[in-house]
């Protein structure tokens, strides 16, 4: 299955899973800073040399960044990479605790930077030259205290993915949708039109239906939580979203499947679940498992809450961490450096290559002047009728809000708040309910036990 796929079920399996390692001793780096510096710095050589072992998850993303290794080397020659394929998940938790056999760089979902901070350099002082120019929704979902402790990788704007054959066969002018009444306004027209279908997807697992929340709160400028760490669930926004999809499964316009399972995948291909509001990853679907309706999808920014709110939110996300223990992290900052914010990089990661020969377009860079959207990094989807989706998911995420640290329990929060969202479509709670059922679990049991 898809990277993008398996990176959001694997952190599902971890849901339940609230990291609280212990610290490390600090390390030296490469160019001898002070063994007290929580602070990486970046190598002063001018032909730095060295190996370095960088851990990705075995999919796509692992192919794109093994084949980039090449154009790194042109860059640096003497730096020998060690690309290693990883349960990341089943790994890295008890080899940070032990510090043995510690990569120098590794691959890890936002939502789970924050469990690993104390073992990880603090990269604010290497990321100071870009970060002016990198999505502040990146960096804030980084940052602990005064610290950013993740080398921001992709940005995953949400969009509205639509079966535009379908709702034009049914009399739906999906261009009319630009608010979430709108949107409700043209499900139930094509419900009316298709009295079988559940013209919306609401998702089935709670992990993605909490991640999904999350998008929708990026939308509102809110979170699970404020800058000092502070729950505010029980706010005006998140009434109004769980209302939404209250809305939604209470009058059937929606289709509750786990996404991309076979019901969801039989579903958007039968016509029957006609609107995704989804992270770009979705656009995978379309171009590898949708056989009957392939070429007849599109894009188009969210809907907004409110007339001349934000039309996106940001939904999931990577980035690339710097473990303290790892032999030559400074060497390792030079290959993400190099992926993200060089030229020769970034074009090699979200450009033509042997994998996506039209290039990586399950994601955009979240380095502002890689993500222009006059000047594509990957080509036109034909998937989608020969849309420009770069365009649509430029200008997309360039309107994402900014964020807030995500706290280190985001995880286990799925067991009160991810599970809350699922009782609600089946009829048992209330959205009021949710949020206070929830805020009252993650304090009790997530927060005041830290």
């Amino acid at each position: 299955m898809h990277q993008r796929t398996t990176r959001v079920l694997a952190l599902g399996g971890l849901a339940a899973l609230t990291l609280s390692l212990t610290a490390c001793g600090p390390a030296i780096g490469d160019g001898g800073e002070a063994a007290d510096s929580s602070k990486l710095q970046a190598p002063t050589e001018a032909s730095p040399s060295g190996e370095i072992t960088i851990w990705d998850r075995e999919g796509d993303l692992f192919s794109v960044f093994d084949e980039a290794i090449a154009a790194f080397n042109e860059k640096y020659p003497d730096i020998v990479v060690h690309h290693e394929a990883v349960d990341i998940a089943a790994k890295l938790q008890n080899t940070l605790i032990t510090g043995s056999d510690v990569p120098d760089g590794v691959f890890l979902d936002d939502q789970l930077v924050a469990g690993y901070a104390d073992h990880l350099w603090d990269l604010s002082d290497v990321l100071a030259p870009y970060a002016d120019d990198i999505a502040q929704q990146k960096l804030d979902v980084n940052s602990q205290g005064a610290g950013i402790y993740g080398v921001p990788f992709d940005l995953d704007p949400g969009l509205l993915f639509y079966n535009a054959t379908a709702l034009e066969a049914a009399g739906v002018d999906a261009s009319s949708i630009e608010t979430y009444d709108d949107l409700l306004d043209a499900a139930r027209a094509y419900k009316a039109a298709v009295p079988d279908s559940g013209p919306i997807h609401l998702e089935q697992s709670p992990f993605l239906g909490q991640l999904q929340l999350e998008m929708y709160a990026s939308q509102l400028g809110t979170a699970m939580t404020d800058a000092d760490g502070q729950l505010r669930l029980d706010s005006p926004e998140y009434e109004q979203i769980l209302t939404f999809l209250d809305t939604v499964s209470s009058e059937g316009l929606g289709t509750r499947a786990e996404y991309l399972s076979p019901t969801d995948v039989e579903t958007l291909d039968s016509g029957k679940q006609v609107f995704v509001p989804w992270a770009i990853w979705f656009d995978f679907a379309p171009q590898q498992l949708l056989e009957n309706t392939a070429g007849d999808w599109r894009a188009m920014p969210l809907p907004a809450w409110t007339d001349g709110g934000a039309r996106s939110g940001a939904m999931g996300g990577s980035s690339f961490i710097l473990p303290k223990d790892g032999e030559n992290s400074q060497l390792a900052w030079l290959f993400y450096e190099f992926l993200m914010f060089d030229e020769a990089g970034y074009s090699t990661v979200w450009g033509a290559n042997s994998v996506y020969p039209e290039g990586l377009n399950t994601s955009i860079p979240s380095y502002l002047p890689a993500a222009d959207p006059a000047k594509p990094l990957f080509q036109p989807v034909d998937a989608f009728g020969g849309q420009d989706l770069w365009a649509v998911a430029t200008e997309a995420g360039a309107e994402i809000p900014g964020g807030v640290p995500t706290p280190s329990w985001w995880g286990g929060a799925v067991d009160y708040l991810g599970n809350n969202i699922q009782l609600m479509l089946d009829g048992s709670l209330t959205p009021q309910e949710v949020i206070d059922d929830s805020t009252a679990d993650i304090q009790a049991n997530l927060i005041d036990r830290q």
